[in-house]
């Protein structure tokens, strides 16, 4: 067989590239299907002289977000879409998407068109100058505002600023701002400290790197939402509290345990409560008078599944917030948690059981079967109740 010439054994010449994104813009969506197109018209238009990209991160939007972006990616190459399945929050849904961008610098801002993309070009050449780590998008500075917000959430985000300011270690005026711009190099600094609570990544990455960060900021107004929702709901600022408790006390002690033994103590409450309503009920308008001891086991069930019920819906709510059930899986959910507690309550009373024959020390012996059962229902409910998907 005759040997191929030099011509035909060189592989043809690779295809010519177009140049690499310099900036990309990381957009956490959630049934924003309508804003979509309309965010990428506005950085087309805002960011005419700058090589960029955008990306979407979708938590599985039921308005098809993620379709909706991914027609536009099929026409426009510098539109590109990360889907989520069984996992939602901001700060998670921004580390995944500017993991998944090589282009040195990266913004963040909302898909629901509030933030003023016109002020990525100020943003871009103040980092391009090289003596900044983040440029942020103020409200608070000059020139900046925070548009037709009602008195109770100016007050609201004002009051969360300045505890804010006792964790960034650097002269932001607006840490709470979820519109900036940084460096990958000042990002992946932070990236093994990043608490991933809440929805406040700026104040996350400001308060894990090793380094206080080089700050600058730009101004803007904050504008109203054109379609859609608000996802800001009544429960943020226990977002941010956990954020604020993870940066305290994280490194002893996971935020997720903190707020799982504070619902675990608003369940005693709730315990009392409805063992004394149902007790009192049974002894006054039954015959629980003549049968006490069948009057208090009726009572005493019945507050413990209430207060059992009550910490799975707190917890759900709260602590696993990120990961909440719904639907049949909230029933199954509710089914487990009663079987790891019941489990718990057992390992409780024999603990103390044990403790308490030995020592003979009531108090201590309490406190340890309670706090064994605490640890116990939360690492088993974190792998049979709120296990992670995806």
């Amino acid at each position: 067989m005759d040997r191929p010439t030099l011509r035909e054994a060189t592989p043809p010449a690779a295809p010519t590239r177009a140049l690499p994104a310099e900036l990309a813009i990381v957009v956490p969506v959630y049934n924003e299907s309508r804003n979509v197109p309309l965010l990428v018209a506005a950085l087309d238009a805002a960011l005419a002289d700058v090589r960029w990209e955008v990306v979407f991160v979708d938590d599985n939007s039921p308005d098809r977000t993620a379709d909706q972006a991914r027609d536009l990616a099929l026409a426009d190459p510098r539109v590109r879409v990360v889907q989520r399945f069984g996992r939602r929050g901001l700060s998670t849904a921004c580390i995944e998407g500017i993991l998944a961008t090589a282009a040195p610098y990266v913004a963040v801002m909302d898909g629901d068109m509030q933030h003023d993309e016109r002020v990525l070009t100020d943003m871009f050449r103040r980092i391009a100058q090289g003596d900044v780590d983040v440029v942020v998008g103020s409200r608070y500075v000059a020139g900046g505002g925070v548009g037709e917000w009602d008195r109770r959430r100016a007050a609201m985000s004002r009051f969360a600023t300045r505890l804010a300011g006792r964790l960034t270690r650097a002269p932001i005026t607006d840490p709470m701002s979820g519109f900036f711009m940084l460096r990958r190099d000042a990002f992946m600094a932070a990236l093994p400290n990043l608490s991933t609570v809440g929805f406040k990544i700026l104040l996350d990455i400001a308060a894990s790197t090793p380094e206080p960060l080089r700050v600058a900021e730009v101004p803007y107004t904050f504008r109203t939402r054109q379609h859609g929702e608000s996802k800001l709901d009544s429960l943020v600022l226990w977002e941010y509290l956990q954020l604020l408790l993870d940066k305290m006390f994280g490194r002893y002690v996971p935020v997720r345990f903190i707020s799982f033994a504070m619902v675990g103590g608003s369940g005693v409450f709730v315990h009392f409560l409805v063992l004394t309503i149902v007790l009192e009920s049974l002894l006054t308008f039954g015959d629980g008078a003549a049968h006490q001891g069948r009057s208090f086991a009726i009572a005493q069930g019945a507050a413990t599944l209430v207060a059992t019920t009550s910490n799975f819906l707190l917890n759900n709510l709260l602590t696993y917030r990120d990961q909440r059930l719904t639907g049949r899986r909230l029933w199954w959910g509710w089914l487990s948690f009663n079987l790891v507690c019941g489990i718990g309550f057992l390992a409780n009373v024999g603990i103390a059981h044990y403790l308490y024959q030995r020592q003979n020390y009531l108090v201590v012996s309490a406190l340890a079967g309670i706090a064994v059962t605490t640890v116990w229902n939360y690492a088993m409910s974190s792998i049979f109740t709120w296990r992670k998907r995806g």
